[in-house]
C-alpha cells in the first residue's frame, strides 16, 4: 500500500467532499488497488439501490463492503471464524474479500438477500481515507456498466458512467488491475467463489483445503463475478491458441509470445508474468475498445495457478 503522504492537499479536500456525499446517500467512484469502485453507504439501503440503478446491475449480484480496519469488519460479521482472522491478518489490506455471516445492520439489498456479506480492506490510501472520513463502511462494485470492462482509471469511469456518479476521486491507475479474490468462510470449509491475484494455494497455506464453487444460477449469487458473461469489452473478444487469429475484418491480437496467423491489424505483446499481465489487461482492452475494431483476439494464458484469475476474466469476457 502506498503511504498516505502521497495524498495531496487538493485530493484531501476531494476526499472530504466525497465522504460528505457518502454520508448524504450519494454515489462516489473511488480508486482501490484492484479496480475503481462505485461506492455508497453500505448501511443505507436507498443509497445502495442507486448503485444498482447506475450500473444496470441485477439484484441477484451482491456487493462487496469495504472497511478501513479489521475491527470494522468484525463489527459487521455475525460470526468471525478463526480462518477469517488468520486470512485478514495475512492479506489485509489487500485484494482479498472474505464472505462471512452478516449482522442485521447490513441491508439485504447489499447481499442479494443472502445471510452473508463480502468484506474487504483495500490496500489503497485514498480508499482507506475515504472510508475513515465517511465513518461508515462503503458498498462498492466496480464503477462500470454491469458486465462490461472494469475501470482501472478515472477516465474509464467517466467513459462508462458519466452523469451517473456524484463525484470521481482520481488517484491514477489501479496497481493490481483485476478484481479481488473472493473466499467464503460461511460453511464447513473455505470455498473459492472468485479467483484473484491472491491464489488458491496462498489461501490454503493459511486456511487449509479450499473447495471451488460452481457459477451462480438464476437465483442470488454468493459472490460478484459469477455470471457466465462478464468483464466484456464492447468489441468482440476471442480467445485463441498459437496465434490463430480470425481471417476477417480489422482486429488486434494480444500475444504472450506467439506470432499471429491471420489478419491482425495490430499486435500487442503482453507481459509474460501473471501479475504484470493483470495490471495492464483492462487498460489495454479499454484502449482497443475505442478503436472501432471488429475483434480482439487474445492468446489463451497458461493453465497455471498464478494465471487462474486472468483466465477466468478472459473466458467470461469471451462468453457471448
Amino acid at each position: 500500500m502506498r503511504g498516505t503522504a502521497l495524498i495531496s492537499p487538493e485530493l484531501s479536500r476531494e476526499i472530504r467532499k466525497a465522504a460528505e456525499l457518502i454520508r448524504q446517500g450519494r454515489l462516489v467512484a473511488f480508486p482501490t488497488e484492484t479496480v475503481y469502485g462505485l461506492g455508497a453507504n453500505a448501511l443505507d439501503a436507498e443509497a445502495v439501490r442507486r448503485i444498482f440503478r447506475a450500473k444496470g446491475r441485477p439484484s441477484t449480484s451482491p456487493l462487496i463492503v469495504h472497511v478501513s480496519t479489521i475491527e470494522m469488519a468484525r463489527g459487521l460479521a455475525a460470526e468471525w471464524p478463526a480462518a477469517a482472522e488468520a486470512l485478514a491478518q495475512r492479506f489485509w489490506p489487500g485484494p482479498l474479500t472474505l464472505v462471512v455471516p452478516k449482522q442485521s445492520c447490513i441491508p439485504d439489498i447489499v447481499t442479494a438477500g443472502l445471510p452473508t456479506v463480502g468484506l474487504r480492506l483495500p490496500a489503497h490510501e485514498v480508499a482507506l481515507a475515504l472510508i475513515k472520513e465517511a465513518g461508515v463502511p462503503i458498498a462498492a462494485p466496480s464503477a462500470n456498466p454491469f458486465s462490461e470492462l472494469s475501470p482501472t482509471t478515472a477516465a474509464h469511469v467517466f467513459g462508462g458512467l458519466e452523469g451517473k456518479v456524484d463525484l470521481v476521486l482520481d488517484a491514477g491507475p489501479a496497481a493490481v488491475g483485476i478484481e479481488s479474490t473472493v473466499v467464503s468462510l460461511a460453511g464447513r470449509r473455505p470455498v473459492l467463489l472468485r479467483p484473484g491475484m491472491i491464489t488458491r494455494h496462498e489461501i490454503e497455506e493459511i486456511a487449509g483445503p479450499v473447495e471451488t464453487a460452481f457459477d451462480g444460477g438464476p437465483g442470488a449469487h454468493p459472490s460478484p463475478g459469477q455470471h457466465k458473461t462478464h468483464y466484456s469489452p464492447r468489441t468482440r473478444l476471442i480467445l485463441v491458441a498459437g496465434g490463430a487469429v480470425p481471417a476477417f475484418g480489422r482486429g488486434a491480437y494480444l500475444s504472450i509470445g506467439s506470432a499471429p496467423h491471420g489478419a491482425a491489424e495490430r499486435v500487442i505483446e503482453m507481459p509474460a508474468e501473471a501479475r504484470a499481465y493483470a495490471a495492464v489487461l483492462y487498460e489495454v482492452l479499454h484502449r482497443l475498445d475505442r478503436e472501432g475494431l471488429d475483434w480482439i483476439a487474445v492468446e489463451t494464458p497458461p493453465d497455471q495457478a498464478d494465471w487462474a484469475a486472468i483466465r477466468d476474466r478472459l473466458e467470461r469476457a469471451a462468453a457471448r
